[in-house]
């Protein structure tokens, strides 16, 4: 869907600090871009670049950035802090965990009841406590919102309100997008959308640079989609998906304004779709799991079905076009990849 909503002028600055914070830290190194040159020429655009988040300083998600520096951030200000304590779908938390050892601080992950085992396992295999919530990811968030508020204990989301570790959040992702200017040469992008503060970080990069950003979504939770097309943050049934980390009720607050004005659109794809793209990228070398390969899904659909003709035109997706993919995470579930990718 075509966003109407769109003004990027309205969408605030990328912030600026993150960068250096990240280049200073040890296991920091910008992740690669990867050229397509065969989905280019059967998509009909100009190229295909997807930026691999498979590795990022050892852990299998670009998850790392965000919790990294909103971290430094809350430390700033809260040296009483002993625990982070987070909600997650599997890799936001294994992020937390693993900054949390860095910082020599306690971590209590929780999640939601849908999760893989495999997911758990690999956020215990980094120190945290892993608690399984009796509900989905927005039953984790708000058990989260609550333990986080105990002294001596600081709630490390990538959801919630726009002042705080949610916003330092999004404001840490903007690394990857600075990497990415310095790498290819872009005129659209296609961003997985979960809670959106990816997505956010996308938009206001896309704002600066002159970038179309669309935002790409699980069928199965197409948040960012209906409340683009509300006009205001609305909640969404979520029965399930495999993209685990797209599988989201309720936009992030701190996200929305730059989500609201700076996504030219969204589109969702199935997890057939996905699964599809990821059996694509492995033939091309690359192991990505479901969310990272969504991008790709929805090119796939943007170039072909004739239902995203508005969107398509509307991201001048050409023969020109120079088109960027986020793939936001390798293989986090071993099990569950294999039985997609033989």
């Amino acid at each position: 869907m075509v966003n109407a909503g769109f003004d990027p002028a309205r969408v605030p600055a990328p912030a600026p600090d993150a960068a250096a914070f990240h280049a200073a830290l040890p296991a920091y190194r910008p992740t690669p871009v990867r050229e397509l040159e065969e989905v280019a020429r059967s998509a009909g655009v100009g190229s295909v670049a997807v930026k691999d988040e498979s590795e990022r300083m050892g852990l299998p998600s670009f998850k790392v950035l965000g919790a990294s520096w909103a971290v430094e951030r809350a430390l700033r200000t809260r040296p009483d802090v002993e625990t982070l304590v987070a909600a997650s779908a599997g890799n936001h938390g294994r992020a937390v965990a693993r900054v949390a050892a860095w910082r020599g601080l306690r971590c209590r992950v929780l999640l939601p009841a849908r999760s893989s085992a495999a997911r758990r396992a690999a956020i215990a295999s980094e120190g945290a406590e892993v608690v399984v919530v009796d509900g989905g990811y927005e039953e984790a968030v708000a058990r989260a919102a609550a333990e986080g508020a105990r002294p001596g204990a600081l709630e490390l989301a990538d959801v919630g309100a726009g002042d705080g570790p949610a916003s330092w959040v999004v404001d840490g992702y903007a690394t990857l997008f600075r990497e990415l200017a310095e790498q290819a040469d872009v005129d659209v992008l296609l961003v997985p959308a979960g809670v959106g503060s990816l997505a956010a970080a996308a938009a206001r990069f896309g704002a600066a640079a002159g970038v179309t950003v669309v935002a790409v979504e699980a069928a199965a939770a197409p948040c960012v989609s209906a409340s683009l097309a509300a006009g205001e943050p609305v909640v969404v049934p979520t029965p399930g998906t495999s993209m685990a980390g797209l599988d989201c009720a309720e936009v992030s607050v701190a996200a929305w304004p730059s989500l609201r004005s700076g996504l030219r659109g969204a589109i969702a794809v199935s997890d057939a779709e996905a699964h599809a793209a990821m059996r694509e990228l492995a033939a091309a070398g690359l192991r990505i799991g479901d969310c990272g390969a969504a991008p790709l899904a929805a090119l796939r659909a943007l170039m072909t079905d004739p239902a995203c003709a508005a969107l398509r035109d509307a991201a001048e997706l050409d023969a020109d076009a120079r088109v960027a993919l986020i793939a936001t995470e390798g293989v986090t579930d071993p099990d569950a990849y294999a039985r997609v990718v033989p």
